[in-house]
């Protein structure tokens, strides 16, 4: 289902967008009036600051031409300080109908600028749905958002940025530099495309109801061109056979993948008593490469 404001209206001066959303009522009383229980089955967490998610917005840039996108909206908190901000389109993408039905009077007040899908991001193809440039701006539900982000990693620079709020351990992973203990296959897969900005954390106490754990933001630009020399498929085995067993030297780790791992090591100039977290991203990128070389060539002989 999609509700669409209508979008070919001009769009309202800063002075009268404020107006609009300043006769909205408080995030609360939307929750209130439409019952809107978080879900855990769902991830939600609803951010109910219009401070904290202003400074969000913010962190997004300049959001005035393309398309943003928002996942998981809720009550449209952020979705408001987005439109606020001056974005020129919002496309929000929710499964859960009960804040469908509380975005209403948002959409109204967007006059054109805001679209509400119903779905399950994990299969709706963004790049689909709103000309570019693309950029992501969302708080992620907990339970997919990892699956999200490598879905959206592995469009290249189909999006121009992607400013997101993650378990503050996920986010700290995303960001990770080689030789730490954080650093791992989402770093990897993360920094292969893109660059990557831890930019806050945000407290527990932050979010209705609160988790269990701290959040973070994090910005992700993905480079302007990106190499085709390798898939992201190949990366990830590559990368989850390396840090599957990471206290193990590569020469023992990586006979999980299907290919000679003396061959794929020469090939890709890596040293075989080397450990996953001493890699480089250009290491990972040539083992990934020689690897795809030799699942290739196995095909060949079959």
């Amino acid at each position: 289902m999609q509700i669409d404001a209508l979008t070919n209206l001009k769009y309202p001066s800063n002075m009268t967008v404020k107006n609009h959303f300043e006769t909205l009522p408080p995030i609360r009383e939307i929750i209130s009036t439409h019952n809107l229980k978080t879900r855990k089955t769902l991830g939600q967490h609803f951010l109910l600051d219009l401070n904290l998610t202003d400074k969000i917005a913010r962190c997004a840039g300049n959001i005035s031409d393309g398309t943003v996108f928002e996942i998981g909206p809720g009550p449209g908190s952020l979705t408001r300080s987005l439109l606020k901000a001056g974005a020129r389109r919002v496309v929000a993408i929710e499964r859960d109908p009960r804040c469908i039905n509380a975005l209403t009077g948002l959409i109204n007040a967007a006059a054109g600028r805001l679209t509400v899908v119903e779905g399950d991001a994990q299969h709706i193809d963004l790049t689909e749905l709103g000309p570019p440039p693309r950029r992501i701006v969302a708080n992620l539900p907990y339970n997919i958002s990892t699956v999200l982000l490598t879905n959206w990693i592995s469009k290249g620079n189909a999006f121009k940025t992607m400013t997101l709020m993650f378990q503050n351990e996920v986010a700290r992973r995303i960001v990770a530099s080689p030789g730490t203990k954080v650093y791992g296959r989402l770093s990897v897969v993360c920094n292969w495309r893109a660059q990557t900005d831890f930019l806050f954390k945000v407290p527990a106490r932050a979010f209705t109801p609160p988790p269990k754990v701290s959040s973070a933001l994090v910005s992700i630009k993905p480079h302007t061109s990106s190499s085709d020399t390798i898939e992201i498929s190949d990366l990830e085995k590559v990368t989850s056979a390396a840090f599957g067993q990471r206290r193990k030297m590569l020469r023992s780790s990586l006979k999980t993948l299907d290919c000679n791992t003396s061959t794929l090591l020469s090939s890709a100039q890596i040293d075989p008593t080397k450990r996953a977290e001493e890699l480089t991203i250009e290491d990972y990128t040539r083992l990934a490469e020689g690897f795809s070389h030799l699942r290739k060539a196995a095909l060949q002989k079959h």
